[in-house]
């Protein structure tokens, strides 16, 4: 019956759109590089000691735990306290458990063991009950202020020990960074108890899915906070993202403000850290054993000798930080590293004139200087650059750069106008394959400008450049490409000349705006397709150029190609914007709903979901608006009117500000909408149709109601009884088990329904129809209305539509269920409740709607006016619900409830 109710060439449209957002979807949750993280194992079995605290602070959160790790000996000497290490206290975040703690733990343990416990580090670990703070944000206040308390606790566990810390370390995974910066804005918390700040695939800018206002409360409290007081906070803070391979939170939302007074604040994707160049899921990114050694490095580094306790000084904090985890020269790191090298001694001296030389050891038992005159290449080349593969020994210089296969070093000659060589030293090579190259070479001749191709060639066509110049380096500038809806294929062709071993190449892909770097490591000759889109959107005054860096041989020739990419560009659009997807196919059911109610008053009867919604929901009846809206907040006077009638900030100008903003990504996210409102049509009535005809099988068949009862006797207690499980317990509880009744309701009219159907002639006379129909009329000024069959399926028809608002309710309402129920041993009341106050107005209305048929709300004066309220609704729906989904129930039950009450006026 669904399917009849719309034409071939719609259907093949849902199809399409389907199609569509499948490929979106894939390239989302599939379209990454492999896994690359090694595991991180525990030499020993890993232990967590309870660390017990005060009784009243136990009673008030019941629920949480403090840990400490340990292995082995560790583990037995430390469950005699006080304790003598350094303090980090690792805090978990979304579902996460405090045994997340063990992969760090380990590592630094190994380490303090390669060091003869010198110093080591003490891990503690909050167990937060695996709470879902990402769904339900009621508790983030509260996780906030016992992680307070859990530092106190902990400092105190060092009382009287000669380096006792006054501060400690926090590493906090996803929603615990969030927690560990909302420390700062207790009112009785002091700034110094925390000296460093670490977060692993943190949302900092934003929630991922603003499901209810306490998630948006608190992070507007907290940025703002740190927004205001960015003068005073004097804490390092490093955020490291996961990449593409983190789908539940976008590398995008993980970067830290970038504030003109608080220079103290790194934001790194994992992609991009020396030594790890990977990129981690949303879980492998606290056990992945690459990104854990490089933490560890850096904890190590950041101890001052004096106090045997991190440093206190934020220059070298943030100096190791960088050092480590955004351009690492492959030398341990050194506060000030000595310039000045004496190059006396016995070694070799060797003097190199050419422009391009090679120099390869298998076993060199001295020491080589290679010398380069500076003098005669400074009139022809601008630039030297040098790379070795040896990955051990001396590097080249501070100023060196170390990536996988190979360090490498590139120097403006311009900039060292007073030396006259350059020298390479060459140690003593043992066993193993030593290869250095260096070459001269003029700027313009190695930078090569590659400008995309458009959005819209849907890559059909493409752009390409040969390199024919025998280089070692290459950089292609990606003109044009600074947007986070643009996304392209390179694919590298490397032809070479007849070599016997294999010659690696090295392309990475470098965004100057943000640290999101991404390395390919391909084996040439070969072919390699490399995937081109961004995390972060370039600034509108930043006038850099993303590069292409191509570490390559000079034994071959390569040939880049670019193109577009559909299928990742809807990648993007899913993975950007697909959190909005549920206040589209709200906005679309409400512009169906407001065509059925229209035809009900205008007709007297009510045409099928499907049909309905090919008709009414139209992007041109709510886009426009929206565009309207955001165009007049640009003057002064209508911001000043708006912000008089406190309206809220439109999400428009929010998505704008996180350059978001894509002109056609509105359309396209009303399509799917679109298409998403009739496959959940279409679920929803075959739902009810497969429940009618398991109730037909299991109960014996009944008949259509002969007098229509807006209020049955049942009605006011069960809505008493429903309001009270609101108040006790959890309101989303409520809001369901109405649901529940409800769909029993239209499951028992359908059931009717189809009794009667059974039981009639197979082809009654249309005259008889009319006849009925006619007499229907009639009847209906009576005070008890009789139901027909038409007056029947009229009904269903608008049950159906109402089924699909109120399961997308229930569905939006679910994480504080979830969250409760979790939590249920703890607390009987969920509290704060996000649904409570819907829930009172939803259960009455769910109640009246049961037992609500067009027959009965045909002649009320209400029915027009009903009718007209949902097109501006949807129009707020997309205004103010897109990045703010809590809001999206209150838009979508005005009309349920005018429509209750049309049964009364």
């Amino acid at each position: 019956m669904f399917l009849h109710s719309i034409n071939l060439w719609n259907l093949a449209f849902y199809v399409f759109m389907v199609f569509l957002a499948t490929l979106g979807l894939w390239d989302v949750f599939f379209g990454f590089e492999e896994n690359k993280c090694s595991m991180s194992y525990m030499f020993e079995y890993p232990e967590y000691q309870k660390i017990e605290l005060p009784k009243k602070l136990a009673k008030r959160y019941p629920a949480y735990e403090l840990y400490l790790y340990g292995e082995g000996s560790y583990a037995e000497e430390h469950k005699i306290l006080p304790l003598t290490g350094i303090p980090v206290l690792f805090l978990p975040g979304n579902a996460g458990s405090y045994k997340q703690v063990r992969s760090i733990g380990s590592i630094a343990l190994r380490k303090a063991e390669d060091i003869d416990f010198k110093y080591h580090f003490d891990f503690f670990s909050v167990n937060f009950n695996e709470e879902l703070v990402a769904l339900y944000g009621g508790s983030l206040q509260k996780q906030t202020k016992f992680v307070h308390e859990c530092i106190k606790t902990i400092l105190k566990l060092y009382k009287g020990q000669e380096f006792a810390p006054k501060s400690v370390a926090i590493i906090g995974h996803s929603m615990g960074g969030l927690v560990a910066r909302a420390l700062l804005t207790l009112k009785n918390f002091k700034h110094d108890l925390i000296n460093l700040l670490i977060t692993q695939a943190t949302p900092h800018v934003a929630p991922v899915m603003p499901l209810d206002r306490f998630i948006t409360d608190f992070y507007t409290t907290v940025n703002n906070y740190w927004i205001l007081n960015a003068r005073h906070i004097n804490l390092t803070t490093l955020s490291v993202a996961g990449g593409f391979r983190d789908y539940q939170v976008r590398s995008g939302l993980t970067f830290l403000p970038k504030l003109s007074h608080h220079t103290s604040a790194l934001s790194v994707v994992s992609s991009a850290v020396p030594k790890t160049w990977v990129s981690t899921d949303h879980l492998s990114i606290v056990w992945c054993k690459q990104l854990q050694l490089t933490t560890v490095r850096a904890f190590f580094d950041l101890i001052d000798a004096d106090t045997k306790q991190i440093t206190q000084n934020s220059k070298k904090k943030l100096s190791v930080l960088s050092h480590h985890f955004i351009r690492h020269p492959s030398k341990h790191f050194e506060e000030n590293p000595a310039i000045i090298s004496d190059l006396t001694g016995t070694s070799m001296w060797v003097p190199v004139k050419v422009s391009k030389w090679t120099y390869v050891a298998y076993n060199e038992s001295e020491k080589i200087y290679f010398t380069f005159p500076l003098e005669n290449h400074r009139k022809i080349y601008s630039h030297v650059y040098c790379q070795s593969t040896m990955l051990q020994g001396v590097d080249l210089s501070w100023k060196a750069e170390l990536l996988p296969t190979i360090k490498f070093l590139t120097l403006r000659l311009q900039d060292y106008p007073s030396l006259s060589h350059l020298v390479v030293y060459v140690p003593s090579v043992h066993g193993s394959k030593f290869v250095v190259d260096c070459e001269f070479f003029k700027k313009e001749t190695r930078y090569i400008q590659l400008p995309v191709t458009h959005l819209f060639s849907f890559g059909l066509s493409s752009r390409k450049v040969v390199l024919n110049t025998n280089g070692l380096y290459y950089n292609l500038e990606l003109l044009n490409f600074g947007q986070i809806y643009q996304a392209f294929k390179i694919n590298v062709v490397s032809k070479c000349s007849a070599v016997k071993e294999e010659i690696t190449s090295i392309y990475k892909l470098h965004i100057p705006w943000s640290y999101e770097d991404s390395l390919t490591i391909a084996q040439a000759p070969s072919s390699t397709e490399i995937s081109l889109k961004l995390h972060i959107a370039q600034p509108e005054n930043d006038s850099h150029v993303a590069l292409l860096k191509m570490y390559t041989s000079s034994d071959c020739r390569y040939e880049v190609t670019i193109k577009t990419s559909f299928s990742q560009i809807l990648g993007q659009v899913v993975r950007f914007h697909g959190g909005a997807l549920p206040a589209y196919v709200i906005s679309n059911m409400l512009l169906t709903y407001r065509g059925q109610l229209y035809s009900l008053f205008s007709t007297g009867c009510c045409l099928e979901y499907a049909t309905m919604l090919d008709k009414e929901a139209k992007p041109y009846k709510v886009d426009p608006f929206v565009i309207i809206i955001k165009f007049l907040l640009g003057y002064k006077w209508f911001k000043e009117l708006w912000d008089v009638l406190l309206l809220p900030e439109l999400d428009a100008i929010i998505l704008t500000s996180q350059s978001m903003c894509f002109p056609l990504i509105s359309l396209i996210l009303f399509l799917f909408g679109t298409c998403t409102a009739y496959w959940s049509g279409l679920l929803s009535s075959a739902s009810v149709r497969l429940l009618s005809s398991l109730w037909l099988a299991l109960k014996r068949p009944s008949e259509l109601p002969k007098d229509i009862k807006m209020i049955s006797p049942d009605l006011p207690f069960l809505t008493i009884v429903l309001i009270i499980i609101s108040w006790t317990t959890c309101g989303a509880l409520a809001i369901l088990l109405s649901y529940v009744y409800y769909v029993f309701k239209v499951v028992h009219l359908q059931a009717s329904l189809t009794t009667f159907k059974n039981s009639q002639p197979v082809n009654p006379k249309h005259s008889r129809r009319s006849e009925k129909k006619s007499n229907h009329h009639k009847d209906s000024s009576v005070h008890h209305l009789r139901l027909s069959a038409n007056d029947a399926e009229d009904s269903l028809r608008m049950h159906s539509t109402v089924i699909n608002l109120l399961s997308w309710i229930v569905f939006l309402s679910m994480p504080s269920l979830i969250y409760w129920l979790k939590n249920l041993r703890y607390y009987f009341k969920l509290n704060p409740d996000p649904c409570k106050p819907l829930a009172f107005i939803l259960i009455p209305t769910m109640a009246v709607l049961g037992n609500t048929y067009t027959v009965s709300i045909k002649s009320s004066k209400l029915l027009k006016t009903a009718s007209q309220f949902p097109l501006p609704l949807a129009v707020g729906v997309i205004a103010f619900g897109s990045a703010h989904l809590y809001r999206v129930p209150c838009f979508a039950f005005i009309p349920l409830l005018l429509h209750a009450l049309c049964n009364f006026m």
